[in-house]
Protein backbone atom coordinates (compact mmCIF):
# COMPACT_ATOMS: atom_id res chain seq x y z
CA UNK A 1 0.00 0.00 0.00
CA UNK A 2 1.49 3.57 -0.82
CA UNK A 3 1.20 6.02 1.70
CA UNK A 4 3.37 8.90 0.21
CA UNK A 5 -0.29 10.46 0.71
CA UNK A 6 0.03 11.19 4.32
CA UNK A 7 0.80 14.29 5.67
CA UNK A 8 1.38 15.12 9.32
CA UNK A 9 -0.27 18.41 10.41
CA UNK A 10 1.03 19.21 14.08
CA UNK A 11 -1.12 22.08 16.24
CA UNK A 12 0.71 24.12 17.75
CA UNK A 13 -0.35 26.03 20.94
CA UNK A 14 1.10 29.14 22.88
CA UNK A 15 0.69 28.90 26.87
CA UNK A 16 1.44 31.61 29.23
CA UNK A 17 2.59 29.47 31.92
CA UNK A 18 0.00 31.08 34.38
CA UNK A 19 -1.44 28.11 35.69
CA UNK A 20 -4.22 27.91 33.75
CA UNK A 21 -4.20 25.72 30.40
CA UNK A 22 -7.68 26.84 29.88
CA UNK A 23 -6.55 29.72 27.45
CA UNK A 24 -4.30 29.94 25.20
CA UNK A 25 -2.87 31.17 21.45
CA UNK A 26 -3.68 28.83 18.73
CA UNK A 27 -4.19 28.58 15.43
CA UNK A 28 -8.04 29.87 15.86
CA UNK A 29 -6.64 33.23 17.73
CA UNK A 30 -3.80 33.23 14.97
CA UNK A 31 -6.22 33.22 12.49
CA UNK A 32 -8.22 35.89 13.62
CA UNK A 33 -4.59 37.92 14.27
CA UNK A 34 -3.92 37.41 10.74
CA UNK A 35 -7.43 38.21 9.52
CA UNK A 36 -7.31 41.15 11.43
CA UNK A 37 -3.69 42.43 10.17
CA UNK A 38 -5.09 41.62 6.59
CA UNK A 39 -8.36 43.44 6.79
CA UNK A 40 -8.25 46.09 9.53
CA UNK A 41 -11.56 44.50 11.40
CA UNK A 42 -11.96 41.66 13.32
CA UNK A 43 -15.99 41.12 12.16
CA UNK A 44 -14.46 41.25 8.53
CA UNK A 45 -11.55 38.46 10.17
CA UNK A 46 -14.19 36.54 11.79
CA UNK A 47 -16.52 36.21 8.62
CA UNK A 48 -13.58 35.31 6.78
CA UNK A 49 -13.13 32.39 8.58
CA UNK A 50 -16.98 32.17 8.86
CA UNK A 51 -17.00 32.45 13.17
CA UNK A 52 -19.81 34.71 14.82
CA UNK A 53 -18.56 38.26 15.11
CA UNK A 54 -19.20 37.50 19.09
CA UNK A 55 -17.33 34.45 19.43
CA UNK A 56 -14.09 36.20 17.72
CA UNK A 57 -14.42 38.77 20.27
CA UNK A 58 -14.39 36.32 23.23
CA UNK A 59 -11.74 33.99 21.75
CA UNK A 60 -9.65 37.11 21.53
CA UNK A 61 -10.33 38.22 24.61
CA UNK A 62 -9.68 35.30 26.97
CA UNK A 63 -6.06 35.15 24.56
CA UNK A 64 -5.52 38.84 25.69
CA UNK A 65 -6.33 37.36 29.56
CA UNK A 66 -3.83 34.77 28.97
CA UNK A 67 -0.92 36.08 27.80
CA UNK A 68 -1.33 38.95 29.70
CA UNK A 69 -1.00 41.69 26.94
CA UNK A 70 -3.77 43.64 24.49
CA UNK A 71 -3.39 41.89 21.23
CA UNK A 72 -5.74 44.06 19.31
CA UNK A 73 -6.14 47.69 19.32
CA UNK A 74 -10.09 48.74 18.46
CA UNK A 75 -10.93 51.75 17.14
CA UNK A 76 -14.44 51.35 17.47
CA UNK A 77 -16.01 51.98 14.01
CA UNK A 78 -12.95 52.24 11.95
CA UNK A 79 -11.90 48.96 12.76
CA UNK A 80 -8.71 47.09 14.98
CA UNK A 81 -5.33 46.91 14.41
CA UNK A 82 -2.72 44.57 16.07
CA UNK A 83 -0.70 46.02 18.71
CA UNK A 84 3.12 45.23 18.98
CA UNK A 85 2.83 42.62 21.62
CA UNK A 86 0.20 40.99 19.16
CA UNK A 87 2.22 41.15 15.52
CA UNK A 88 5.12 39.87 17.84
CA UNK A 89 2.95 36.83 19.20
CA UNK A 90 1.37 36.45 15.99
CA UNK A 91 5.05 36.21 14.04
CA UNK A 92 5.88 34.01 16.39
CA UNK A 93 3.73 31.38 16.03
CA UNK A 94 3.82 31.61 12.72
CA UNK A 95 7.02 30.58 12.32
CA UNK A 96 6.91 27.91 14.93
CA UNK A 97 4.18 26.69 13.15
CA UNK A 98 6.01 26.22 9.46
CA UNK A 99 8.94 25.28 10.96
CA UNK A 100 7.00 22.16 13.10
CA UNK A 101 5.05 21.24 10.30
CA UNK A 102 8.25 21.41 8.07
CA UNK A 103 10.13 19.26 10.87
CA UNK A 104 7.34 16.53 11.53
CA UNK A 105 6.57 16.08 7.74
CA UNK A 106 10.63 15.34 7.00
CA UNK A 107 10.25 12.71 10.14
CA UNK A 108 7.14 11.12 8.92
CA UNK A 109 8.53 10.47 5.47
CA UNK A 110 11.84 9.14 7.29
CA UNK A 111 10.00 6.78 9.72
CA UNK A 112 7.22 5.30 6.68
CA UNK A 113 10.55 4.79 4.69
Amino acid sequence: MDLDHIQVQPRLTLFSGRGSDKHSFGKGVADLLCGVRQSGSLNAAAKQIMMSYSKAWRIVNEAEEAMGCKLIDRDGARGSALTAEGARLLDAYLALDEFLSKAAQAKFEELMR
